[in-house]
Parts: structure tokens; C-alpha cells; sequence
């Protein structure tokens, strides 16, 4: 039986065949070269779906204030300036590999006077910089995936979670509904890979980017990874007709 690993390499995207690999400076690189467009992109690419999805995820964690949130694969800001905004956090630790989506998002913060609310660690998601047991709550918004081993990442966020510390992942998924999962397959192979290219200037990194969403982990087996890693309480929520889920978790009290 052909993995969805398999058939993601070998399936073209706007013409173009991508390397799915997860080398840790190859993906960094690649996202070095499209942070000046990413924003653009994602609202644009998702019809403004994006905002909503981040939303909900932080509307979960159920925040009071008080808490201080790590959030895992930070690129740009826009989840950390999200809970700041809405008052939702007392300190967010943003730790992403790319340095230039780092610089986009330390400029957005200096703009809105948070830099020091909200401070930027270049770092890997498989060693957190940050000690055991010394966040209130952790968010991934779309970074899972491109994580060399998520499991090893996972483990990480549930270290470094306090006891009833909580989790929430948004993740691109396939619909399985018959109808929906057509076109949106043909949009993610077609549309979105030419699109992403016109505007971004990158031929590999939007063709990368629909292939590492067919190839990522299918829910159910997700929620295992999660309950492997230590954590309680696992769901799997699907947005937007199972375009994107949504994990919870917490690391049990």
C-alpha cells in the first residue's frame, strides 16, 4: 500500500514534483525566503479563513491574563500579538528556526510597542529554549508538520508545560468528505502552488507546502502521538469541513 508520504512525493504541485523533506536548514531556509510575503499569503491563500483558525485555538486554551504561553514555531507573531492584544497573556515566548520570519514579526511588534511582552528566540521545536515545567500554556499554529520529528517536539511541549498546563495545535488536514476533498485537492495541487509562486517569487516553497500537508500524520494518529508524548485529554477538532484541525491536549495535573 502506497504511504501518503509516497504518494505526496510523487504527486506534482503547479508543475512542480517538491522535496517533502523536514532537514531542519532546508525548511528554515526556505521560509527565510518567503517572509516577506508570508502575511500576504496566508490571508489570501486561505480567504481570510486564517484569522478565524487562530481564533479558535486561542479561544480553547481558555486564558485568563495571567498565563505565561510559549508559542512554538511563531513565524511572523500573529498568535502571540493575537493573546497580547486581547489581554489574554501576561508573556509570550515566540521560538521559531527562521530568522527572517523572526524579523518580520520583531517589526510588527516594535510597531505596536509589545517587543517586550512578547520576546523572539531563534530556536528548534525538538530542544526548547525554555525550563521544564515553566509555561501556562503552549501554541503551534501550522508549524507541526514541518518539524523534523514531531513526536521529539511534542515531548518537548509537554515537558515544558506545567502540570494541567494546556495545548493547542492548528493543522492543515485533507477533508474526507468526497465532493469537498476533489475540489479542494485540485486547488491545492493547482491553484494554490501558482498562486503562491506569483506572489512569492519561490517556485519550491508553495509547491513544499500543499505536499507536506498531504504527506503530514492523519488525525486519529495524531492525537496518538500526543497521548505517546504524555499528554491528557486529546481531541482533534475539525474547522472549516476538515481543512484544518485543531488538537487540544494537557499535560495531566
Amino acid at each position: 500500500m502506497t504511504s501518503t508520504t509516497e504518494r505526496a512525493a510523487s504527486t506534482t504541485y503547479g508543475g512542480v514534483t517538491p522535496d517533502t523533506g523536514k532537514a531542519p536548514a532546508k525548511i528554515a531556509g526556505m521560509f527565510d525566503e518567503i517572509a516577506g510575503r508570508y502575511d500576504l499569503l496566508n490571508h489570501v491563500l486561505s480567504g481570510g479563513q486564517d484569522l478565524y483558525w487562530r481564533w479558535r485555538a486561542v479561544r480553547r486554551l481558555k486564558l485568563t491574563g495571567r498565563e505565561q504561553v510559549l508559542d512554538l514555531c511563531t513565524g511572523t507573531c500573529d498568535v502571540a500579538r493575537t493573546m497580547v492584544r486581547r489581554r489574554l497573556a501576561r508573556r509570550v515566548l515566540g521560538v521559531d528556526f527562521s530568522a527572517e520570519m523572526l524579523k518580520v514579526g520583531k517589526r510588527k511588534l516594535r510597531d505596536e510597542g509589545r517587543a517586550a511582552v512578547i520576546p523572539l528566540v531563534r530556536g528548534d521545536a525538538m530542544r526548547l529554549p525554555a525550563r521544564s515545567a515553566s509555561m501556562d500554556a503552549v501554541t503551534i499554529a501550522f508549524g507541526i508538520r514541518n518539524v523534523q520529528d514531531a513526536g521529539v517536539a511534542l515531548r518537548e511541549v509537554a515537558r515544558v508545560l506545567k502540570p494541567g498546563g494546556r495545548l493547542a495545535i492548528l493543522e492543515f488536514s485533507t477533508p474526507q468528505q468526497p465532493l469537498i476533498r476533489a475540489g479542494y485537492l485540485w486547488y491545492f495541487r493547482n491553484v494554490l502552488p501558482r498562486l503562491g509562486r506569483l506572489v512569492s517569487r519561490h517556485g519550491e516553497a508553495y509547491a513544499y507546502l500543499p505536499a507536506s500537508v498531504e504527506s503530514f500524520t492523519p488525525p486519529a494518529e495524531f492525537v496518538a502521538q500526543l497521548q505517546a508524548a504524555g499528554l491528557t485529554r486529546c481531541e482533534a477538532v475539525p474547522l472549516t469541513f476538515g481543512v484544518v484541525y485543531l488538537y487540544v491536549a494537557e499535560r495531566p495535573a
